[in-house]
Formats: structure tokens, sequence, C-alpha cells
């Protein structure tokens, strides 16, 4: 499963969505809405985890962008590295019995390439399973934040646990338009948000 490489957020000042975007874009929306307004303070998401995240608005625009900009890729230099090319491999010990390791090293490729594969498959069996509950988790975290205290909360929490989305789509249709449209967008499993 490949992820995109930018991980997006979502800022609400009440029940309105103020900005989606990178990281940077919704600060320096947050800092333009608060030159405008000062009513209330916004909570910011993490569309990836539905995690609340803290932002720095102080100073200049230019300072926010600064800080909240993802960090850039080192620049090429040309040169080639010494020794096996950068994969990502990490390195770890894994302990096992002996009767498994008989069984790995007779494996076409040796132990390494045979776990890979073990793990490859594990993932793809579960992922299903798992990218539900990772959506379930990353919209329950915003409900609580955004409609905790909405009518039909309790029942559309139950909704969105038992995966019923359609059930979850009427419960909480009373609710302010940008909260229900966000709210059903995390709870989709399909949407693969990256971590930020």
């Amino acid at each position: 499963m490949q992820r995109d490489p930018h991980p997006t957020y979502t800022a609400f000042l009440g029940p309105r969505r103020l900005a989606s975007g990178a990281l940077a874009e919704v600060a320096l929306a947050l800092v333009r809405a608060r030159e405008r307004s000062a009513a209330g303070e916004p909570l910011v998401f993490s569309d990836a985890t539905g995690s609340q995240v803290d932002l720095d608005l102080r100073g200049s625009e230019a300072d926010v962008l600064a800080r909240h900009r993802p960090a850039s890729a080192p620049a090429d230099t040309g040169a080639k590295a010494r020794g096996r090319p950068r994969l990502g491999v990490v390195a770890r010990e894994v302990t096992l019995l002996p009767e498994h390791w008989d069984w790995l090293a007779a494996q076409p490729g040796g132990a390494s390439v045979a776990l890979r594969k073990l793990v490859h498959q594990a993932l793809r069996a579960g992922a299903g399973r798992e990218r539900m509950r990772r959506a379930q988790e990353r919209c329950y975290k915003v409900m609580v934040a955004l409609a905790g205290d909405r009518p039909g909360f309790e029942e559309a929490a139950r909704a969105l646990f038992a995966a019923d989305l359609e059930r979850l789509r009427r419960l909480i249709e009373p609710w302010p338009r940008d909260v229900r449209e966000h709210v059903l967008h995390l709870a989709d499993p399909d949407l693969e948000p990256v971590a930020g």
C-alpha cells in the first residue's frame, strides 16, 4: 500500500471548517482567519489519525509558514554512497525456535525474503479490517471533539463502530454540514491519509 507523502490536516472554528490541506497551508489560513475575527479557538486535526494538533501561530505569516512546512529532502550531491543502497531496510532481532529457523533457511532467498513475504501476506489478509479500524478511530476522535454534545452522538458512535455507515449518515444528518461532511469523509475506510 503506497501512501501519499504529504499529510493533510483540517481546521475547524466551532462547526465551520476553515481550511484543509498541508499543515503550513492550514496554519496560514488560521493566521488570516484570526486577523479577520477573534471569535473562538480553532481546532486542528490530523486527517490520518483524527488527533488534535497544536500549531504555533506566533509571528508573521512567513514565520508561521517556516515553522509548519515539512522538512525538505536533502539535496542530491551526485556522490555515490558506499555499501548497499538505502532501501529503507531496518535490521532488528527476531527470536524463533530452531525448527522455525530451519524452515526459514530452506526457503528460496533465505530467512529475510521468507519473512518479508509472510509479513506482506499477513498485511494483505488483514488490510480491510485494519483500514476500517483506523477509519473508526480517527473519525471517533474528531466526532468527540466537534460533536460530542450534539443530539444523536452516542447512537452515531455505535453506528460508526458497527461499520454501519448508512445508519451513521442518517443519524448525523441534523449536524452542521461541515462537521457532517468531515465525519463521513474520515469514516471512509478507503481513505488512506498519511500520518503527520
